[in-house]
């Protein structure tokens, strides 16, 4: 149903040490669709078909928005037509995005998130970049902006899935940007060629963050470059944060270490030139409810009398990126 949507992908991967991938990845896409069970597949599958027929006059791939097409591209009755499509893909996680002059305010101000990433890590140009819990793709479109020669993101919900290839619908077909429906423990851990490898609010959701960080340095070829962004707690090497319960409201949280503590669980994994390239305190600015993304957001996960807690009591969500090598 969506398969054909990922031919372009598995050409890009023949022409890389990746190839020996394609002995099963065409197989693993198709049976996430054909087996999800997801009741919703069919409105996204209508949603994503009968997005208006357009040729974008423009596109932009470096902007704080992925932009794709003016809206002079579109009439009236188009630019109507694409808000109810792509509405029908709420809720909007990770953006911001721009169809047509359609703005899509998305939860995250990941662009926020991005401009922070990019300045800490090692040019992308040329390189084969993973993305692992990518969401809709968004880091992917900007890491394609930074000419990568792939940016594969792998996320197993489908309707991030979908909501990455409505922008391959509009843009070339040569943009080298793609998201898989796959958990990490699908990747081919025995192909360790990605140049640079981005875990992105993974870590704590994982029972075994050592597992989850042995898992990502089996993905890397050697000297390749870890991008691990997670949540973080004050405290010295010792400290770690395991919630009885809910953490922010997020479900299925389990170990929120110090940035001395993962530090150490990264040497600890073989990683080296670790560093912590920034670190900071998670605010409205850049997570909150929109008309895209209508469901409880940041404000309501913390405490409306103290902000420094979550409305749980723990501390409030601070966020660290390290960058370390294989």
């Amino acid at each position: 149903m969506f398969e054909s949507n990922f031919h372009h992908l598995y050409e890009v991967i023949a022409d890389t040490d990746l190839g020996p991938w394609l002995d099963r990845l065409p197989q693993q896409v198709k049976n996430r669709f054909d087996h999800s069970g997801n009741g919703h597949l069919p409105l996204w599958r209508d949603a994503l078909h009968s997005m208006p027929e357009a040729n974008p006059s423009f596109f932009d791939l470096k902007s704080n928005a992925i932009t794709i097409g003016k809206s002079s591209d579109l009439s009236d009755s188009q630019t109507k037509r694409l808000r109810q499509n792509l509405m029908a893909f709420h809720p909007w996680r990770k953006g911001p995005w721009s169809y047509f002059g359609l703005d899509i305010d998305t939860e995250w101000r990941s662009d926020l998130k991005w401009n922070r990433i990019k300045q800490s890590i090692s040019p992308l140009k040329d390189r084969l970049v993973l993305d692992v819990g990518s969401g809709n793709g968004y880091y992917c479109y900007r890491i394609a902006g930074e000419e990568a020669k792939l940016a594969l993101g792998a996320d197993p919900f489908l309707l991030y899935v979908l909501q990455s290839l409505l922008a391959r619908y509009y843009l070339p077909s040569s943009c080298p940007a793609f998201v898989v429906p796959l958990g990490v423990e699908f990747l081919p851990s025995n192909l360790p060629f990605f140049d640079t490898v981005l875990s992105m609010g993974v870590l704590y959701h994982r029972r075994s963050p050592l597992d989850h960080l042995l898992e990502l340095r089996g993905l890397l070829r050697e000297n390749g470059e870890l991008v691990l962004e997670t949540l973080v707690i004050d405290g010295d090497e010792g400290q770690t944060l395991l919630p009885k319960g809910r953490y922010a409201k997020m479900r299925n949280t389990w170990l929120i270490p110090s940035c001395q503590a993962l530090e150490r669980w990264l040497e600890r994994c073989g990683f080296q030139n670790i560093r912590l390239a920034n670190l900071s305190t998670t605010t409205s600015k850049e997570q909150r409810s929109t008309d895209w993304m209508t469901f409880d957001s940041l404000d309501t996960f913390l405490n409306s009398e103290d902000s420094s807690k979550t409305i749980e009591g723990y501390p409030a969500p601070k966020r660290a990126i390290f960058v370390a090598t294989r």
